[in-house]
């Protein structure tokens, strides 16, 4: 791939993505695998005059030998200046940009069971630091391939093509690979602005989920809740930024405990290493109360347990099935493409910034509108070429919002 388009999809990530500003502070998060490509982001990012810039490597293999060496005990404990560590990212609000490459089977033989319940102890304790920081710094999620990666999206191939192929594929999908990528997501996030705004224009009290698959889903929206898409703007100082790089979708948070019905997944869903496929979950009163997959199920079935709020939902995106990422025809093995490939759904946490004036409320205000509280969010895809849902008002209108799986306006 020319170094120039790699650069310049650095730039992207860290102008457009981040909007590193002026006195920052900066964090990325990265495989080991990527030192050429997170130099350009440190690079870009002084650019942009950040007061610092500091990278958390990752690496697989050595988390694996953690869980698996470790007992939950010690997997469980949180140190103290591991809470002092995130009391400063509280006060400093530093931007964070994180850098997706990872092996999708790279934690297969990992003790899953014990992983989950070190995860869910230490992200309880975590949570309210982080709620803290909610919606008050910039923040962006991208991939780059890695050669483990690329195999698995392309294993007819050899390593050197799928990584080429990958590479292709992430930028075309990102708006990078032609033209001037700034000036192309400007134009996606005007488009996709103009969107939300005739969503948020209708009022609609909830939708209507309905394919040939079987799937048949009822879900209420909350009165003073927002659609949203594209850029974000923090709170206080108002700096505009792109969470996901690429990014499709209009979403909103749905009202906890209005959902209705059984969806069918139209994907598989990449998680914790594994592939969950052909599942379906069955919702009465907005909780799971039933669900299957042909493959992985137990997995399935201790994703939704793993809290309270992980068994309802907290989001619905809408991306059209004719859409950048569907039409490569690539599974990617990665949530950050593949649910935005097409309509889908998430179990767990809500977005409090999917509230009118958000601001005003305190986080348990949030909660009694509606907004799901969990320590997880997992997206899974339910985007189908036949898929049909209506919007209705409170007065009974009934509004087409996509017809066999594209907008219906």
């Amino acid at each position: 791939m020319k170094k120039s388009l790699i650069k310049n999809y650095a730039k992207l990530i860290v102008k457009v993505g981040a909007n590193v500003k002026k006195g920052q502070d900066v964090i990325i998060s990265s495989s080991v695998s990527n030192p050429e490509f997170v130099q350009y982001l440190v690079e870009y990012a002084y650019k942009c005059k950040a007061n610092s810039v500091k990278v958390e490597w990752l690496y697989q293999p050595l988390e694996k030998l953690n869980v698996n060496y470790q007992s939950l005990e010690q997997l469980s404990k949180v140190y103290p200046w591991e809470i002092e560590k995130y009391k400063q990212h509280v006060k400093d609000l530093p931007v964070r940009i994180y850098i997706e490459s990872d092996d999708p089977n790279g934690l297969i033989g990992i003790d899953q069971e014990k992983m989950m319940k070190a995860s869910q102890t230490r992200r309880k304790i975590f949570k309210p630091f982080r709620n803290e920081m909610e919606n008050k710094y910039q923040w962006v999620i991208a991939g780059i391939p890695s050669y483990e990666w690329a195999k698995k999206v392309f294993p007819n191939d050899t390593k050197k093509v799928a990584y080429e192929k990958l590479w292709e594929a992430i930028l075309k999908t990102s708006r990078a690979y032609e033209g001037d990528p700034i000036k192309n997501w400007k134009e996606h996030n005007e488009n996709l602005a103009k969107r939300t705004a005739y969503l948020n224009s209708l009022h609609l009290d909830y939708l209507h989920y309905y394919a040939k698959n079987g799937t048949d889903l009822k879900v209420g929206l909350i009165e003073d809740g927002l659609w949203i898409a594209g850029g974000e703007t923090t709170l206080g100082k108002n700096v505009y930024f792109n969470p996901n790089i690429p990014s499709e979708e209009c979403f909103t948070t749905p009202k906890k405990g209005c959902a209705e019905g059984i969806v069918y997944s139209s994907k598989p869903l990449s998680y914790q290493s594994h592939l969950i496929e052909n599942f379906w979950i069955k919702f009465k009163d907005g909780k799971v109360i039933d669900c299957h997959a042909e493959k992985n199920d137990e997995l399935l079935k201790q994703m939704i347990a793993l809290d309270e709020g992980a068994s309802y939902l907290g989001e619905c995106a809408l991306v059209p099935f004719d859409s950048p990422i569907n039409n490569t025809g690539i599974l990617f093995l990665n949530t950050l493409y593949d649910e935005n490939a097409a309509c889908h759904l998430a179990l767990g946490m809500g977005f409090s910034n999917c509230i009118k004036d958000y601001d005003k409320y305190s986080f348990e205000q949030l909660k009694q509108k509606g907004i799901n509280d969990s320590i997880s969010h997992v997206d899974f895809m339910i985007g189908t070429e036949d898929l049909n849902i209506d919007g209705y008002t409170k007065d009974g209108k009934k509004i087409k919002i996509f017809s066999n799986g594209n907008w219906a306006f």
